[in-house]
């Protein structure tokens, strides 16, 4: 007989493990809310005076956005690292973790007394990942690092932006991009400790991530001895690719890949197929280096189309098309209210609405909802688990 019963919810996948976060900013608190979104019990050291995100801004129920973001599901314990008090505390903490987790300044965790070979010594089993700016060694080892510094140094403003200027991207993207690979290294090095009952040390450079991230057109630099050039809102590698207008204040947002694409676009969308077979269009490397010729026809096609009639046969001829949200458009995305991804947090001010993480494990428990903590709410209770 198949049992009616219910079955009980599956503990998320690291619950039992605890998680040190000595952490500024976005990179160490993104990568260690991920882990607590994954259920290990996540404890963030502030400073007396707390992590600088706190300051920001406080547009989330007093809480600043970034803090909000990268900070729910934590509990927040204050220690001073400089007192011999606050460096005992830690040492008990450390001591009963299975991952520390940091990206103060070059060599503060040095000066705090809190070196590698100490942290291993206090508990050999330890996975200590270490997130700096440039790395431990090198010329630039001593610099501090931010999000905006590093996207000029690695080289990702000089493909972003239009033919005149360069931009930054939009968001956070370094400290992004070094937070998903502090989060694969720390799982690895867990997974590897289940066989070798041993700590690991993790050095994470926010400059390395960026760096492995712009391989791509790094390659047209190292083959060519040219960088793709900026495109503004279209792909500096493939085209077409990207915003076209449809007329003097409407564009469509699509994407031709393949061949089979391509077609399409010039027969079914365009309804241009002397274009189909053009020797000056072929494949993807003859349009990108003809597109000062191409793209202005797409564009004067699709106008005498019109916009509702280009997205329409876009969408018929099943080439992967999009609409250019504001973050308007993204908090009321028909994709998310579909797909249940809003959950609710706790702030200062009661409560706001976020989207899930990502990853879906197991079925959510609303009954809880994660909280951001605030300075030293969770102080006087770790401490008194350590006794």
């Amino acid at each position: 007989m198949v049992s009616t019963q219910p079955t009980a919810p599956r503990p998320r996948p690291l619950a039992g493990f605890r998680v040190i976060e000595v952490g500024h900013a976005v990179c160490a608190p993104l990568c260690a809310r991920h882990l607590a979104d994954l259920g290990a019990d996540v404890i963030k050291v502030e400073a007396p005076g707390g992590d600088l995100a706190r300051g920001y801004d406080e547009v989330v129920g007093g809480d600043s956005a970034y803090f909000a973001w990268a900070n729910y599901g934590k509990r927040s314990v204050v220690l001073d690292l400089r007192s011999e008090s606050g460096r005992t505390d830690f040492e008990k903490l450390i001591g009963r973790a299975d991952v520390l987790i940091h990206n103060l300044g070059p060599g503060a965790m040095k000066r705090l007394g809190f070196d590698h070979a100490r942290l291993s010594r206090i508990n050999p089993t330890l996975i200590d990942c270490a997130i700096s700016g440039y790395g431990k060694s090198g010329p630039m080892a001593e610099r501090k690092a931010f999000d905006l510094l590093v996207q000029g140094e690695a080289g990702l403003m000089s493909v972003t932006g239009t033919h005149d200027e360069p931009a930054k991207v939009g968001i956070s993207i370094v400290d992004m991009c070094t937070a998903m690979y502090a989060l694969a290294a720390v799982q690895a090095a867990l997974i590897e400790r289940t066989t070798t009952a041993a700590g690991r040390r993790i050095d994470i450079a926010m400059f390395d991530c960026l760096a492995e991230w712009m391989m791509a057109p790094a390659f047209h630099q190292i083959h060519t001895g040219t960088p793709p050039r900026r495109e503004g809102a279209r792909h500096n590698m493939m085209v077409p690719y990207g915003l076209y207008k449809t007329g003097p204040s409407t564009s469509v947002n699509f994407a031709v890949q393949t061949t089979p694409h391509w077609r399409a676009l010039c027969t079914d969308v365009l309804r241009a197929p002397h274009l189909t077979d053009h020797p000056d269009y072929a494949n993807n490397a003859d349009r990108v280096r003809n597109r000062t010729v191409l793209e202005p026809e797409i564009e004067r096609l699709l106008s005498a189309i019109g916009h509702e009639q280009s997205l329409a046969r876009l969408l018929a001829a099943r080439i992967p098309v999009g609409e250019v949200n504001d973050l308007a458009g993204l908090v009321d995305h028909a994709q998310l209210r579909a797909r249940d991804r809003w959950m609710t947090i706790r702030t200062h001010g009661g409560t706001a609405p976020t989207v899930r993480p990502p990853f879906d494990l197991t079925d959510p428990d609303e009954s809880d909802p994660p909280s951001v903590p605030a300075l030293g709410e969770h102080t006087t209770s770790v401490l008194a688990e350590l006794d």
